[in-house]
């Protein structure tokens, strides 16, 4: 009897340590890995947290138009040179890419189904905040984003139906319209705003501009964090995702500079098309891949958007970091060669015009 007591005791312990490991209400579970389903104060945090990032960042793209002129946006659309070559770069180089690192790599169908969503999304948003800050061309960032989201609605079922065929059947893929309507709509309201705040009060277009661009910093770190916080749960993600997520973004800032460039556009443009390329709209494909796939499907795939926006914002971050150097560099040597010239064709014109040289040119 005592010893029927303590074997249940114990197999009641082990059901106790089972349950601390992976709770009883998990939807997937596997060993200790488990997806939980959303309880209401996840979802009542979600929608807080979601609103006041919608917020904020329509105020950032308010401040972001008090950037853009007129003349040169409405110049960009007449002539869209520059908006044609972020076109291939965002339809055509990011979707190759996407499809050469699956097949390179080898991971499975469903995994590389969501590779490709990625690839084939619009540009996002925060590519406009991290133009400003390495001196792009505001002008052509907020048209590439603007055209990229609108164009999205027709080439993302484009290209889905042409690269995953061998892997799924791109009817099973669920393109939330809805939602990159209301990306577009995000977008291009508080833009129109700024742009003519800016052509009224230019000089209050600028304060605003420099809040703004501070503002729009913190928010990328600040999406950043708050998507790992509310993906509740925990997740084996296999190395190659993780490789994957690595490669893609610094795949798409490289080529994207290289294309531009080749194409002729000038080293701020290029700067710009780079970062137009790279820098998806991840919350998207996050978007889609919860539409359009089971929670047995999802737990292999789930967090690489994730993984994506993490390194995006890391590269970016680098390449900010590495123009900013080069530029106080670059900014320093010319101004100490400017100073000499300047001393030196003052001595010069002195001596032969019998004039004196000032105290600020000794």
């Amino acid at each position: 009897m005592q010893t029927n007591f303590l074997s249940q005791q114990f197999n009641a312990g082990s059901l106790a340590e089972n349950s601390t490991a992976c709770p009883a209400n998990a939807t997937i579970c596997d060993g200790t890995s488990c997806v939980l389903p959303e309880d209401n104060f996840n979802q009542t945090l979600s929608v807080v947290l979601s609103t006041v990032l919608t917020i904020m960042l329509a105020l950032v793209m308010f401040s972001m138009g008090c950037n853009v002129e007129i003349k040169n946006f409405l110049g960009h659309i007449k002539r869209p040179w520059g908006i044609f070559v972020g076109f291939l770069c965002q339809f055509g180089i990011m979707p190759l890419t996407a499809f050469l690192l699956s097949l390179a790599f080898n991971v499975l169908p469903i995994q590389a189904v969501v590779v490709m969503i990625m690839g084939c999304c619009p540009g996002g948003t925060a590519s406009n905040i991290i133009a400003y800050w390495v001196d792009g061309d505001m002008d052509l960032s907020i048209s590439m984003t603007t055209c990229s989201t609108l164009l999205a609605m027709g080439m993302m079922p484009l290209c889905l139906f042409i690269y995953t065929k061998m892997w799924t059947d791109a009817d099973a893929i669920v393109l939330p319209y809805n939602s990159i309507g209301l990306s577009l709509v995000a977008l291009v309201i508080p833009v129109s705003f700024g742009i003519f705040v800016n052509h009224r009060w230019p000089s209050k277009a600028k304060i605003i501009l420099k809040i703004g661009s501070i503002v729009g910093a913190v928010l990328i770190v600040l999406i950043a964090v708050v998507g790992g916080i509310l993906y509740k749960g925990s997740w084996i993600i296999p190395p190659k995702l993780w490789i994957i997520g690595t490669i893609f973004p610094a795949a798409g800032y490289t080529l994207g500079f290289f294309l531009a460039r080749v194409a002729g556009l000038s080293w701020n443009r290029c700067r710009t098309v780079s970062l137009e390329t790279g820098m998806q709209n991840t919350q998207l494909c996050s978007t889609i891949v919860q539409l359009s796939f089971t929670p047995e499907q999802l737990e292999l795939m789930f967090t690489f958007p994730l993984i994506y926006s993490i390194f995006q914002l890391l590269f970016a971050l680098l390449i900010l970091g590495g123009y900013r150097l080069y530029r106080r560099h670059r900014v320093k040597t010319k101004t100490d060669v400017e100073k000499t010239a300047q001393k030196e064709d003052s001595k010069s014109g002195a001596k032969i015009n019998g004039g004196f040289v000032s105290d600020e040119m000794k």
